[in-house]
């Protein structure tokens, strides 16, 4: 059986994509997986065992650059990779117009959400088999429902398992490290540097070394004055895979609502989810460690909240 997986952006939506693809190869260990993912995100799917091949699409890019001969030059190159050979069926794991239409461009049946069920309804008229999942369920059961629908098994009633081997370190991190993420895509997602510096002297208390994480120059500036401020350690610029090698080897993990923050708990760490400006019901963090999703909208966590579960995950400092 040869299956394509759609599931394009962004990163914490690929990982929530990953047990669904576990789930199936438990079913047909003789499938071969193929995933279709934007360039950054393609590191993620590839950690899974069970993808055969991954196929990177700029579309970020590219919509910026249309009338480029380039451009067309590279869409039509994954275009030709897509149709390369007949799959079983083709997955759409994202329920948007665009991953629909990138479905459509391989070769095969496409499967995907019923009209109520997408993200964007009109997704669904681009789809030869629909089913139905509940959109007030968390990602992770989503995805997972739909590809149980689509494959035609039980959906399986075992913790979600998201398959992942961690790559070999490249970076010389400390012994025993934490990890903080205090940098996201939008402002309006930030915790107050104060309290980052805070968490990061309590994790210095554990014996643990904070590992302030970034990913643009500008966050480089306030992961290092973070780490300043808690003597904590300020790694150079990691790829994704890179970064994924860092979180497997933390000993806890803090992070804002940030695709690391989800591949961290996917990896079993110990993990706590800095939620400031929406509601983690349905994307929570969520993984086979203890993990936690604090705040909302309009509840920003208190410093009092994270260190408490701190103490929850790990144990209560006991008095100097």
């Amino acid at each position: 059986m040869k299956l394509l997986i759609v599931k394009t952006t962004s990163m914490g939506d690929v990982v929530h994509a990953l047990p669904a693809l576990s789930d199936l190869l438990r079913q047909r260990p003789d499938a071969q997986v193929d995933w279709l993912v934007e360039a950054p995100f393609a590191a993620i799917p590839a950690l899974h065992p069970g993808v055969r091949r991954v196929l990177p699409l700029a579309w970020r890019k590219w919509r910026r650059q249309l009338l480029r001969r380039k451009t067309w030059a590279a869409i039509g190159g994954l275009r030709a990779e897509l149709r390369a050979e007949r799959y079983d069926l083709i997955l759409d794991l994202q329920g948007l117009l665009k991953s629909a239409l990138w479905a459509r461009q391989a070769i095969g049946p496409v499967a995907g959400y019923d009209r109520a069920s997408a993200r964007e309804p009109l997704a669904s008229w681009f789809y030869a088999r629909r089913a139905r999942v509940s959109r007030e369920l968390h990602a992770v059961e989503r995805c997972r429902r739909l590809a149980a629908e689509h494959l035609g098994y039980a959906l399986p009633t075992t913790a979600p398992d998201f398959g992942l081997a961690p790559p070999p370190p490249s970076w010389g991190a400390p012994d025993r490290y934490a990890v903080l993420i205090p940098n996201a895509s939008r402002p309006e997602k930030l915790w107050p540097e104060v309290r980052w510096v805070a968490v990061g002297k309590r994790l210095q208390d554990r014996g643990w070394k904070p590992v302030v994480l970034w990913g643009r120059p500008d966050e480089q500036t306030l992961a290092e004055r973070i780490a300043a401020g808690c003597d904590g350690e300020v790694p150079p610029f990691l790829k994704v895979r890179e970064m994924a090698a860092v979180l497997a080897g933390a000993q806890t993990v803090v992070g804002l609502d940030t695709g690391f923050t989800h591949l961290a708990a996917a990896f079993g760490r110990p993990t706590i989810g800095i939620y400031c400006d929406h509601d983690p019901g349905l994307a929570g963090v969520t993984g086979p460690g203890s993990v936690f999703s604090l705040g909302g909208i309009d509840q920003v966590p208190k410093l009092a909240d994270v260190l408490a579960l701190l103490d929850q995950q790990h144990g209560a400092l006991l008095p100097r």
